[in-house]
């Protein structure tokens, strides 16, 4: 059936859209214009006096694959309280908090108006894992970024410094995994972990290569920008977690010119709150947001997500930073867990709680506001609480008020350490965002760095009929007073459609759909990608443990498989 949405306040800022009170026509999945629909025989939605928005795009979460698997079992208590029973044919039992099972990750950011997720860190080897879990939540549209911080066969070509060779391995990494960008996690540290090194700064050699991180990085940044990837590098900074890291930071933005190539961004910085500490240990922690925002500022090349620390919040950190999460189980003394991946990658997890009174959580949580609300250019900046590590996703409409309000900021601040919030610039921050920002950061933003903004993160003619409506009159409500309630309805859509199908309602899921897991498969020269084929092949009789074609993912064991093919800039098939 058609769709007519009527007379909404639509926002959509890659349209240049700021409220306009309009129309919006949906055909077959696809937005088109609303003459050519025939309210007669249409569903008719009446918006008056309400905001509409494209469906929201998360670029950074973990929502599926082993880790998100142990963290649950590692966190039982997540679950004894939280079941929420089924609800056939439309809904599946859900439960859990920090750690929701599959059917409540999707029923819960669609009842948000968000329609596409990014899992954010896969091992090639366990990427079948990851695609299963994401076949089987509901509605979204999802892909998984594939991790190659310490790949040994990686490592292997990019010492070998032929740019040509190591994109190539990594096109068929990519289409072997139905992965959709690079991943590196704290670059060569688990190589070092291997031999029994703690950490690795940018400048140290990777053991056993004549590489260190930042070498590293240049040659992933220039094979993923040599490939001409849809999404650029996305890079977990080195000695994430440690005081005085903010520097390490700083200099991992300063490579994105290096391997840029026009005027687009080529690096993206992940969970940045978490890399932004100054300081010389954790007795004088300092926030180190305001350097950060002033070097994105100056560098065009560079975009970055928050990782927003959510105070209150018992977290379950998980992350391919094995030897952090190994320091932080030492800080907490309480349960780990950790696994190493054959020739790839390793990962730990570790429970973790907020509390607003702790010095070293309220400067965590000061960071990420102030990198946003310093930050001139909306366009290359995103909420994320890196969940589950910093918060819940669902917690994402309690961020939205902070960045909407100052009041909202000023009655959480009289919660937390106050000794940490008068060293920070937080409090002498009056900027306050409005809808039209959040439409960018969480829509049009995330869509265009994702490549994907010919067809998400907007409603012109032609667009996937993502949409989400919310019942908020802009016209009457004040955004800085009342937080509370934009909060609220930001937390439960009046309604969000997925390809042109109504599946929230009223804040309730009242259809069940399956989105389509994007994946990116590169065009090489035919001669190129069988000398890697054929070189890989005899790595992997070193390497690995399992065999050549049993780790090669295939189509038809996704359930919705979507490629987004690019030609290589230089070469290609």
């Amino acid at each position: 059936m058609d769709l007519l949405i009527k007379n909404g306040y639509v926002y959509d800022p890659l349209n240049n859209i700021n409220g306009d009170v309009m129309d919006i026509g949906v055909r077959q999945g696809k937005i088109v214009d609303p003459s050519e629909i025939d309210q007669r025989k249409a569903r008719v939605i009446d918006a008056k006096n309400m905001v509409v928005m494209p469906g929201g795009i998360d670029i950074h979460s973990h929502i599926a694959g082993p880790k998100v698997s142990t963290g649950r079992l590692i966190k039982p208590e997540d679950h004894y309280l939280s079941n929420i029973p089924g609800k056939l044919p439309y809904r599946r039992a859900q439960t859990g908090v920090a750690v929701p099972n599959v059917f409540k990750i999707g029923y819960c950011y669609a009842e948000m108006g968000y329609t596409t997720v990014a899992e954010a860190a896969s091992p090639p080897l366990k990427a079948r894992h990851t695609h299963e879990e994401m076949d089987a939540i509901p509605i979204i549209d999802k892909m998984t970024y594939i991790l190659v911080d310490s790949n040994w066969i990686g490592l292997d070509y990019a010492e070998k410094g032929d740019v040509e060779v190591l994109a190539a391995y990594y096109a068929w990494i990519l289409d072997s995994t139905k992965g959709y960008a690079l991943k590196l996690v704290d670059p060569g540290s688990d190589v070092a972990w291997l031999y029994g090194k703690m950490c690795l700064d940018i400048d140290d050699y990777i053991p056993g290569y004549s590489l260190r991180p930042r070498d590293l990085i240049e040659m992933v940044g220039k094979a993923s920008e040599y490939l001409n990837l849809p999404h650029q590098i996305h890079v977990h900074c080195n000695r994430l977690g440690y005081p005085g890291n903010y520097i390490t930071t700083l200099e991992t933005m300063k490579l994105a010119q290096k391997f840029a190539v026009g005027d687009e961004p080529s690096l993206h910085i992940t969970h940045v709150q978490f890399t932004g500490y100054k300081g010389d240990n954790w007795s004088d922690l300092r926030s180190g947001g305001e350097d950060i925002a002033k070097s994105l500022n100056r560098n065009r090349y560079v975009t970055l997500d928050l990782g927003q620390v959510v105070p209150g919040f018992k977290a379950l950190t998980m992350t391919a930073d094995a030897p952090f999460e190994f320091v932080l189980y030492h800080l907490t003394r309480g349960k780990w867990s950790f696994a190493d991946v054959e020739a790839e990658t390793a990962s730990g997890i570790v429970p973790y709680e907020y509390k607003k009174k702790n010095y070293v959580n309220t400067i965590q949580w000061v960071i990420g506001l102030e990198v946003l609300l310093l930050t001139e250019d909306l366009w290359r900046v995103y909420v994320t609480t890196d969940h589950p590590n910093a918060g819940p996703f669902t917690a994402y409409p309690k961020v939205f008020s902070w960045l909407l309000s100052n009041k909202a900021r000023e009655e959480i601040i009289q919660e937390m350490n106050r000794r940490a919030v008068s060293l920070s610039a937080l409090p002498a921050i009056d900027r306050e965002l409005s809808l039209y920002d959040i439409a960018i950061l969480t829509r049009a933003s995330p869509a265009k760095t994702l490549g994907l903004d010919k067809f998400k993160g907007h409603l012109g003619i032609g667009a996937q009929a993502d949409i989400a409506i919310y019942d908020l009159n802009p016209g009457e409500i004040d955004l800085s007073k009342e937080y509370k309630l934009i909060a609220e309805k930001l937390r439960r859509a009046k309604y969000t459609i997925k390809d042109g199908k109504i599946v929230v309602k009223d804040g309730e899921v009242i259809a069940t759909t399956y989105g389509y897991t994007y994946y990116s498969k590169a065009e090489i020269a035919e001669d190129l990608m069988k000398k890697v084929v054929e070189g890989v092949k005899d790595k992997f009789k070193t390497y690995y443990s399992v065999t050549y074609d049993n780790f090669i993912i295939r189509e038809n064991e996704l359930r919705n498989p979507k490629a987004i093919r690019v030609k290589p800039i230089v070469g290609g098939g």
